[in-house]
């Protein structure tokens, strides 16, 4: 008996009965714990009427699950409840393939384009082990933007007998134990007579299949099973109606002998005919043309969203030059360094834009369509990138470097980060990425796993960011950063194999090598091309300006553009437009209700806001200058302009430290109201950040780069007896571990240290008692955290969650012991990420905190500008010699 709309399995909440077949019942169903969308298969109890087959339901299940690929349904989760047994998986809206059929077949190109996306399911699934057993059209999803799901991996063999089917051809058959071992017009010869089966089963359903993609029928077919079955084991297919490109692929696929049957599902296309007698429509040159084309008429159809701007002549040999801005929505937003990532094949759109719970979300959109589509499970999402082969989305979210489907489904956590700057996807199944602010570069196995670093900060350099592996994944292209708050960024090239790195004379944002042998980048709004040599990683000529008003983020060094593949056609630039920043922020006042409050200052961009220990004052940086607020008068006055940044307030409100970026790292005193000069602290050739003052004024926490052990807390001694002109001791190690140590605190009475460790595999934080920090060790926070704050009322403590929510930790000390409680949230409105850097600070009173907002945009839509055939506008501007 079916089920009613509102009934419940578990966790799950019936919407509408989807279909029924001799597995069971599928409806849609709402899951209420993750409140997404899933496919509830529901199977009738003559298959799951013994313990052992419900045992064997879940065994299959879980192992289906493990498929995690783009064009197959995602099992989530089996279950039981009432007395039914069900199975939820991804819901996907859309056809079955045989719905797709009509009389005659499918358009040849039409039909391989679903063929490749079948096989490369079986690959995946083939590769883990897995036989699918019952392939055909009624088990292949194809969604509305074309999007191809094979469904029911691993279920077909743990069936058991199932109710009639109408139709003889499709009824499954079973084994004399009950399993179900194939729909018959569909089965291998070895299915049909009982024999054990593997992966070459498969093949033969995956011919069968594109068979009557192509023919419009249905290859083995008759009155009965018996007939049916007869039909696949001694009728052999008639070729007429196939195009000869596909007859030996086919003949392979069919060989009624599994030994001499295509033996790898990955090989299939290795058969594939070449199309040597093509008309000129179908030549590179003319696809390139309908490229355009196709876009263009969408642009008239879409009415509004997308604008042409300017076609221009060719020179000889050629392509013109094709503009258009393209609206990217009315929820879409501008991301802090990259608003738009074109896919290799310059075929599709990955962007930012505002999901339904008002947080940024990760959205894609092909070309020729005018309708884009969330992305689930992305939220918080920043710095897309894709696959080489353009089925996945990389980016960063909740302190994780994760990839999706660009067809939906879940996402997959990779590895832990911290304030992540970028990523590159190798073709040799790698991703080096800067998982870190403040780090060097790292490698990653697109399945996840350990980051291994792959490169060394020298001397004067804070950071290794915005990598791309160049052609043959033989060299990394890399853009370092001199100084946090700045994006002064040094052009480096490192090869992978020696080690060695390449400093290039030209300096800039978002640094690219583009298949045309140039480098691009941008610099003061303007992105420059130089021809570059891959052989020598050297630059030849001098730079040229190609286009003016291209987006940059001095703060994160990232460059608002990006580039299709040497294989597109036609080659795409996207770029963001604008001269000036790409976010600025207002500072507020936040309360644990989630009230905020301007503090009715202009806006800028913003970091590391430090609140002076009277309350008076704030002190801030805005771009490269440190300012300070009156928040009593409500003035800002510019204290120190330059390469400088983090702030820091001495306990009598009166002076700050900060740290000064040239060509070493120097700490620096100076009064808060501008008088005098300031006083040289420290000076440290590998990056160092100061970061707190004890509450006696007697120390400065920081922490500093050290070989061997990458970064460590310190203590630098100060005598105040002049207050103006201190004097300093001899730095003093705190804690130096393998593992990464950054952001020191002192609690309000100066007997403890609170500080940031990756110990535990992911950025966490914790306490130790201070002078002697070897006494013990707490960790404070759980799943992900940065920027610990300690309250003055002397019994909480906060921190930055990896979602961006504020924590609060009641505490306890009991002798030598530091006793923290269980973290709870102090509010649920996140705050804003910026770019990495400090981004709170909490108020003496300990009822808000002072955070950043981005300044309301007034609806102002977000256009990204996109240049087809730009590769040949840059030989042209640029050319070879």
């Amino acid at each position: 008996m079916g089920m009613n709309p509102g009934t419940e399995l578990g966790p799950y909440r019936i919407v509408a009965r989807i279909g029924a077949g001799g597995m069971g019942e599928v409806y849609k169903a709402r899951d209420t714990r993750l409140g997404r969308e899933v496919a509830l298969k529901v199977l009738p109890t003559i298959m799951t009427g013994d313990a052992s087959g419900r045992r064997r339901l879940v065994r299959e299940a879980q192992v289906a699950s493990r498929l995690n690929h783009p064009n197959i349904v995602t099992v989530y989760d089996t279950g039981e409840s009432a007395g039914r047994v069900f199975i939820a998986m991804e819901y996907v809206a859309g056809k079955p393939l045989q719905a797709m059929i009509p009389p005659g077949g499918l358009q040849f190109e039409e039909a391989l384009r679903y063929a490749r996306a079948i096989a490369a399911a079986l690959a995946a699934a083939h590769e883990a082990g897995i036989v699918h057993r019952d392939l055909k059209p009624g088990n292949v999803m194809v969604t509305p933007d074309g999007a191809v799901k094979v469904l029911d991996f691993g279920l077909a063999r743990m069936t058991q007998a199932a109710e009639a089917a109408s139709d003889a051809d499709l009824k499954p058959t079973m084994s004399a134990s009950g399993i179900i071992l194939g729909t018959p017009s569909y089965m291998a010869p070895e299915q049909a007579q009982g024999k054990r089966v593997d992966k070459r089963a498969d093949i033969w359903a995956f011919g069968v299949v594109l068979y009557e993609m192509l023919t419009g029928e249905r290859l083995f077919k008759g009155g009965t099973v018996a007939d049916t079955m007869a039909a696949v084991l001694t009728v052999e297919p008639s070729w007429k109606s196939i195009p000869k490109r596909a007859q030996r692929l086919l003949r392979r696929c069919l060989e009624k002998d599994p030994q001499r049957r295509l033996r790898d599902i990955g090989d299939v296309w290795d058969l594939l005919e070449p199309d040597v007698s093509a008309p000129a429509s179908e030549r590179p040159g003319a696809t390139r043309k309908w490229m355009i084309a196709s876009l263009l008429l969408a642009i008239a159809t879409i009415g509004g969203f997308w604008t042409a701007w300017r076609t221009s002549h060719a020179g000889a040999g050629g392509h013109p030059l094709t503009r258009v801005s393209v609206d990217l929505g009315p929820e879409a937003i501008r991301g802090i360094s990259f608003t738009a990532e074109i896919s290799p094949d310059g075929r599709r759109l990955a962007f930012l834009t505002r999901g339904p719970s008002g947080r940024p979300q990760l959205a894609t959109r092909l070309l020729n369509q005018d309708q884009s589509t969330l992305l689930p499970g992305t939220e918080n999402g920043v710095d897309p990138f894709f696959s080489p082969d353009g089925e996945w989305i990389g980016f960063f979210s909740g302190r994780q470097m994760k990839k999706i489907s660009v067809h939906g489904g879940a996402p997959m956590a990779l590895c832990t980060t911290g304030d992540a700057r970028g990523a590159s996807w190798g073709e040799d199944g790698y991703i080096v990425a800067a998982v870190n602010s403040l780090t060097s570069l790292v490698r990653v196995p697109e399945a996840g796993g350990s980051p291994q670093a792959i490169s060394v900060l020298a001397v004067g350099e804070g950071s290794h960011r915005w990598p791309q592996i160049l052609p043959g994944g033989r060299v990394l292209f890399i853009a370092t950063a001199f100084n946090i708050g700045s994006g002064n960024g040094r052009i480096e090239v490192l090869t992978l194999k020696t080690g060695h790195v390449k400093i290039l004379p030209q300096t800039g944002y978002g640094a690219r090598y583009v298949p045309t042998g140039h480098l691009v980048y941008v610099h003061q709004g303007i992105l420059y091309g130089v021809k570059f040599d891959l052989d020598t990683l050297e630059t030849r000529g001098t730079a040229t300006p190609l286009l003016e008003d291209v987006s940059a983020n001095p703060m994160t060094g990232g460059g608002q553009f990006s580039f299709s593949g040497p294989a597109s056609n036609p080659d795409v630039l996207v770029y963001l437009a604008g001269k000036r920043p790409v976010v600025q922020w207002q500072l507020m006042w936040l309360e644990s209700s989630g009230k905020m409050e301007s503090l009715k200052a202009e806006p800028g961009v913003y970091t590391n806001p430090r609140i002076s220990p009277d309350g008076r004052k704030l002190a801030v940086l805005n771009g490269t200058d440190i300012y300070v607020r009156d928040l009593e008068r409500e003035t800002t006055t510019r204290l120190v302009t330059g390469q400088v940044t983090l702030p820091i307030w001495a306990p009598d409100s009166q002076h700050l430290v900060y740290l000064s970026v040239s060509d070493s790292y120097r700490f620096y005193w100076i009064r808060g109201d501008g008088a005098g000069e300031p006083v040289q602290l420290f000076t440290s050739h590998t990056f160092a950040a100061p970061w707190t003052v004890s509450p006696d004024g007697r120390r400065v926490g920081f922490y500093m780069a050290s070989l061997g052990t990458g970064y460590d807390v310190w203590t630098l001694p100060l005598d105040l007896a002049d207050p103006d002109h201190p004097k300093t001791g001899k730095p003093e190690l705190f804690v130096g571990t393998q593992a990464y140590e950054g952001a020191p605190r002192f609690s309000p009475d100066g007997r403890w240290l609170a500080y940031t460790s990756t110990a535990s595999g992911q950025t966490e934080v914790y306490v130790r008692p201070f002078p002697s920090g070897g006494r013990g060790q707490w960790q404070v926070s759980t799943g992900g955290a940065s920027n610990p704050i300690w309250s003055n009322n002397g019994h909480e403590f906060f921190y930055r969650a990896a979602d961006d929510r504020i924590m609060v930790v009641d505490y306890k000390v009991s002798g030598r012991s530091f006793l923290p409680g269980k973290p709870r949230l102090w509010t649920d409105k996140p705050i804003l990420n910026a770019g990495g850097m400090p981004n709170l600070d909490l108020a003496p009173d300990g009822k808000r905190f002072v955070v950043f907002a981005p300044v309301e945009s007034s609806g102002e839509p977000v256009h990204v500008t996109m240049l087809f055939n730009f590769f040949d506008e840059l030989r042209r501007r640029v050319p070879a010699k």
